[in-house]
């Protein structure tokens, strides 16, 4: 039986929650160890694990795996999560990268921002999605509908990719600090239910699932701790 892929990270979201999401996505079932204290960290350094010196770290398939782009390149590809050939796969590279920046506005800093500071980010995050970055999937979702006239849209191509998941992820992170964010958004709404009940991901969001919260003063505190800032 193949090994089930062990994640070293903070209990907490941040980095490593669109690695849980993909491996979610694919059914494969993850081990965790939380990274708590700073002696947990030198060692995964002493022991040569960390070649950046950061986590996330992935061990799976024989490899010591960092980097979360490289992570879930790798992970998507090896799911049939990357399209079908290579046209498919620049497309899906475009657009997750694009979500990614509104991800990161998120994931980066706001959590260790004072509460003003923090409420501030947030709104702007809000802003931004709603004005940046949700209308142009509107028009992706919208263009797929006209070319292939039916209705089960996805962001490339006619089978579920990494670019799915990871919109359906932003939009979920994104309702959590406005949740009508999607109000004047219809196709994303119909894309954001019909994603969230494919099976996989369906069992994701239920309680009791892998999935973390919402960063909270103990995933904080214990990023500092690790890593002293």
């Amino acid at each position: 039986m193949e090994a089930k892929p062990q994640l070293y990270y903070f209990q907490g979201r941040g980095r490593v929650e669109s690695i849980h999401w993909l491996l979610a996505v694919a059914g494969v079932e993850f081990e965790e160890e939380f990274l708590e204290t700073r002696e947990q960290y030198e060692k995964l350094q002493k022991d040569g694990h960390l070649l950046f010196g950061q986590v996330p770290l992935v061990e799976m398939d024989g490899m010591l795996l960092t980097q979360t782009k490289a992570i879930l390149s790798y992970l998507a590809a090896k799911h049939n999560l990357y399209g079908e050939d290579l046209k498919e796969r620049v497309r899906i590279d475009m657009y997750v990268d694009r979500i990614q920046d509104l991800m990161m506005m998120k994931i980066a800093g706001a959590p260790f921002k004072a509460p003003q500071e923090k409420e501030e980010s947030y709104a702007l995050i809000v802003t931004k999605a709603k004005t940046r970055y949700f209308p142009v999937f509107e028009k992706i979702i919208m263009n797929f509908y006209i070319l292939k006239d039916h209705g089960e849209a996805f962001l490339v191509g006619n089978q579920l990719s990494w670019a799915d998941k990871q919109l359906l992820e932003a939009i979920l992170m994104v309702e959590e600090l406005s949740a009508p964010v999607l109000s004047d958004f219809p196709l994303l709404q119909a894309f954001k239910t019909r994603i969230s009940n494919i099976p996989t991901i369906r069992k994701s969001l239920q309680p009791g699932s892998q999935r973390k919260p919402p960063p909270d003063g103990h995933y904080v505190e214990a990023v500092r701790t690790v890593l002293r800032f």
